[in-house]
């Protein structure tokens, strides 16, 4: 279906469209949903190349400063936040002497060596004049699935928070590749938001929100409150991102859907909206939470990093695995495809092909075709113990379908 905006006083919505004081039920729906980010005591924003650089390629240094201007004064108010960084690479353009965003890999990974200091460096500066002081985290999706890496991640940001320090956090862009990346740091916003757990996500970008059609279009109208990702199915998205950036609307939608469902409500609006939308203005678009919180180390594994190989089950199998209480065992595997390692996200697929869950496997990919189809018992009875061991367990697999 066509989305359409969440009616404004005078439109006709259906049903009971004016309360006594003569606001639409929706208007006033959108004002408690929105207090959310008012009353939030833990805030993660994200902020977008495309908002930090300017037309010359080059850190714009005035817009990364109004926007520590606001968060200092969110945090003064008592708010702790958790900022996600874009701009590593457009920082490094400029000193550099490229005329452009690179394109391949090496420079970009240059780039972004370079612009990591330039840009931790203008943010300890600007939040310094706040007398606040910033800890810089770089990740790589290795660091979101594998338990070690991922536990040290959640220890250090909550560490950083509880001594008053801002969490300023990107993807390590220096040394990552196109397999490991998390593809656009929409997504890990949305991530750690759920790590640390937030109260609410803020996504800054160029654009005044979500609207009905693309915003160039004449007559386009932004959508102020949506309470189900479903309601928008219809709306016109692109998913490519401005010359400096890498995220389009696709990402920020995919972004959104991983904090909602999660339990994260999420407001995307304009770089310059961000004192508006901490306080819980109508600007942007308000995404209300939908899902529960879970369990942080499973919706990593769920979303963090792509899977490296498929191991291909038998219908028992695909439906002890469907029936989210048990782990997956060697008998129950009729084919595995892939290189990885143990350790390594892998997706499990059933006969008909359909994708059932994605999980940490426990054996490197050389080791399977041993002990697919066969029993635990017969493992461990010839190849002794460690070999009757399961293939991925129940605490590291995350189903990829609802059940029945």
């Amino acid at each position: 279906m066509t989305a359409r905006p969440r009616a404004r006083s005078g439109e006709d919505v259906g049903v009971n469209p004016l309360g006594p004081s003569g606001e639409t039920q929706d208007a006033r729906l959108e004002q408690s949903a929105r207090s959310a980010v008012a009353d939030a005591r833990r805030v993660v924003v994200k902020i977008g190349s495309s908002s930090l650089t300017g037309p010359d390629g080059h850190l714009d240094v005035g817009a990364l400063r109004g926007v520590v201007e606001v968060l200092a004064a969110r945090q003064a108010g008592g708010t702790q936040i958790v900022l996600v960084t874009s701009g590593a690479i457009s920082a490094g353009i400029g000193p550099l002497g490229l005329g452009t965003r690179p394109r391949d890999l090496a420079t970009m990974q240059a780039a972004a060596s370079v612009g990591q200091g330039q840009l931790a460096g203008r943010y300890q500066e600007e939040f310094a004049a706040f007398g606040i002081q910033i800890g810089q985290i770089l990740l790589t999706a290795e660091d979101t699935v594998r338990r070690a890496r991922y536990r040290n991640a959640q220890r250090a940001l909550e560490r950083l928070l509880a001594l008053g320090v801002v969490p300023v956090i990107n993807e390590n862009d220096a040394v990552t590749t196109d397999e490991l990346k998390f593809g656009d740091n929409d997504r890990l916003a949305a991530l750690v938001s759920h790590l640390v757990r937030a109260d609410a996500l803020l996504l800054l970008t160029d654009v005044d929100g979500l609207h009905d059609a693309p915003p160039s279009r004449p007559g386009a109208r932004r959508i102020p409150l949506v309470g189900d990702l479903a309601e928008i199915a219809g709306v016109e998205v692109t998913a490519r991102g401005s010359a400096v950036g890498t995220g389009g609307m696709v990402t920020k939608l995919e972004s959104v859907r991983i904090a909602t469902g999660a339990g994260v409500p999420t407001v995307l609006t304009l770089a310059g909206n961000a004192a508006a939308a901490l306080a819980g203005d109508d600007v942007g678009t308000f995404f209300t939470a939908t899902g529960r919180r879970t369990s942080a180390r499973r919706l990593w594994i769920a979303h963090a990093a792509r899977t490296e190989g498929r191991l291909h089950l038998d219908d028992g199998a695909a439906r002890a695995v469907l029936g989210g209480r048990a782990s997956l065992l060697p008998a129950g595997i009729t084919r595995a495809e892939g290189q990885f390692d143990a350790g390594d996200p892998v997706e499990l697929v059933a006969p008909d092909g359909t994708v059932v869950a994605r999980g940490l496997v426990a054996f490197d990919a050389s080791d399977l075709p041993a002990l697919l189809g066969r029993s635990t018992y017969a493992l461990r009875e010839e190849l002794g113990e460690g070999y009757d061991r399961v293939v991925v367990h129940r605490d590291d697999l995350v189903l990829d379908r609802p059940t029945g």
